[in-house]
């Protein structure tokens, strides 16, 4: 039987402020050919006609890329989907390999899978809305009952090129404003502990949409993060990696997301083998590559260096220690309420 929501105007979607979840077979993978993000996971036909007008907002949008289409569409889904974990994962490139193997490999049709932004993914965690989320790994401080799913992140021990702060300004010490990207929270928190703990200063913090040019427009400084950070034009402009500095102060790496489970999930969780999910995505670099190099104008050996060089898809000993200061300097100056010790599980997996 089909929801009421179902009978929502389709022409009405783009004005929602939730992540879109479609329930469909066609098989748009990454979504190549869309100017958008939409991860179609669900495993239902909804009405033709709404499916067209989903599309049809879909092309005919001009928001850029790496923006959600917005809106919540549910029906009641059949027994047996019902009974599958529910996994909310932004598709930027760096968090590809991750969920390539749920979306396109061997654990196809385990999961299902949402793609909101980020600082979404952690809203719907906290909501109880799904059993597993890649969150910004400051929300493990923020978002109570939940564990870490152990050695697997997205991070970097160097550069990371695709969180970056853009000024104009040619010494930090002198940056009077700093725009952050509003679908952020631990390049957020990053940022402002660099100020405050290391450069001494701590500049008027705004929040804004991602748009760069509006953001420099008021600001002295922007934080960009994602596919579009690596893609701007750099003319008269200074570009400082986040990743590259937080080690030249502290000489470790740095995780910007993990995996993160709800404890009252635990159980339907117990199949699902994040790591090795994550080693099969990274066998299939170059599939990913060939999906995402249509969207992001860079060079295909650039884009492989970002994956296979700039991140890193593993929690090591020096990962965990940049966590730790990270989680230790939030505190000292009060980007979160409490510090709680990591707790990182290894689900069984299904062998």
């Amino acid at each position: 039987m089909e929801n009421e929501k179902w009978k929502m105007n389709p022409s009405r979607l783009a004005n929602y402020r939730k992540p879109l979840w479609v329930f469909t077979k066609l098989p748009l993978g990454f979504c190549v050919g869309l100017n958008h993000r939409v991860l179609i996971k669900w495993r239902h036909y909804p009405p033709t006609s709404l499916l067209a007008g989903i599309l049809d907002a879909a092309l005919a949008s001009t928001r850029p890329v790496n923006k959600s289409i917005t809106a919540e569409i549910t029906i009641s889904p059949d027994s047996n989907q019902a009974q599958l974990p529910l996994l909310a994962a932004s598709s930027y490139l760096n968090s590809a390999p991750l969920i390539w193997s749920f979306v396109h490999g061997s654990r196809q049709g385990t999961v299902t899978l949402s793609d909101p932004v980020p600082a979404r993914c952690a809203e719907l965690l906290e909501e109880g809305a799904v059993a597993a989320a890649l969150i910004p790994v400051i929300e493990y401080q923020r978002i109570p009952d939940v564990s870490l799913i152990a050695d697997v992140c997205v991070g970097s021990k160097g550069k990371v090129r695709s969180v970056v702060l853009v000024t104009r300004v040619p010494d930090l010490m002198e940056v009077r404003s700093v725009a952050l990207d509003e679908s952020s929270r631990t390049s957020a928190a990053l940022i402002k502990i660099i100020f405050l703990e290391f450069l001494r200063v701590e500049p008027k913090w705004v929040t804004s949409a991602p748009d760069m040019q509006l953001m420099l427009k008021d600001n002295d400084a922007a934080l960009i993060i994602g596919d579009p950070a690596m893609t701007f034009a750099r003319d008269d402009l200074r570009v400082v990696d986040m990743a590259s500095l937080w080690r030249e102060y502290t000489g470790l790496g740095f995780v910007f997301a993990v995996w993160a489970v709800s404890n009252q999930d635990l159980s339907r969780l117990a199949g699902v083998d994040f790591a090795a999910a994550r080693d099969e995505g990274l066998e299939q670099i170059e599939e990913i590559l060939s999906h995402y190099e249509r969207e992001i104008p860079l060079p295909h050996n650039e884009l492989k260096d970002y994956l296979t060089n700039d991140i890193t898809f593993h929690i090591d000993q020096p990962m965990k220690q940049g966590m730790k200061l990270y989680f230790d300097l939030a505190y000292k100056h009060r980007l979160i309420e409490q510090i709680k010790p990591p707790r990182f599980i290894v689900p069984r997996g299904n062998g």
